[in-house]
């Protein structure tokens, strides 16, 4: 994708979150892939709304996983209840491990949360916080880890 243009001098690449906040993010050796539906979706991403976001080793996941959430949870219209309870609780837990308060089980509940959020609502808003969510927790696990058990952030 040529990315390294887009990082501040002496920043390292994070990872690419290739169709706005909605979608899976790509590790960096995940980031060798054509910007098109089907090499994204191949990449087990989504090309959504093509709103590129491009992270450095500057950014904790923990941090952004939270923001992303509290952006679905204030978004909610509230109809569906997947989507209006977990995009809240999401947001409570999110919120407990980056303020080291958290528990390793919060990991696998947001996980339980994210699989029970996809899927089963009049609109996608519910899928969208799910998706970004369970991947960072995927793809960066350590650093969930490290919150939990250091109660502090790895990257500030």
């Amino acid at each position: 994708m040529g990315l390294t243009r887009a990082l501040k001098a002496g920043r390292k690449l994070k990872g690419v979150i290739p169709g706005g906040s909605s979608v899976p993010i790509l590790r960096p050796e995940e980031c060798d892939v054509r910007m098109d539906f089907d090499s994204l979706a191949g990449r087990g991403t989504l090309l959504g709304s093509c709103g590129m976001m491009v992270i450095d080793d500057s950014a904790c996941m923990v941090r952004l996983a939270l923001r992303t959430a509290r952006f679905y949870a204030e978004e909610t219209c509230g109809q569906c209840t997947q989507c209006r309870e977990g995009t809240w609780w999401m947001e409570q837990v999110l919120h407990r491990i980056e303020h080291g308060h958290g528990k390793m089980e919060d990991l696998q509940m947001i996980l339980d949360m994210c699989s029970n959020m996809k899927g089963v609502t009049i609109c996608v808003l519910s899928d969208a916080c799910a998706m970004p969510v369970e991947a960072m927790i995927q793809k960066y696990r350590e650093e969930f880890e490290y919150h939990v058990t250091q109660k502090k952030c790895m990257v500030s």
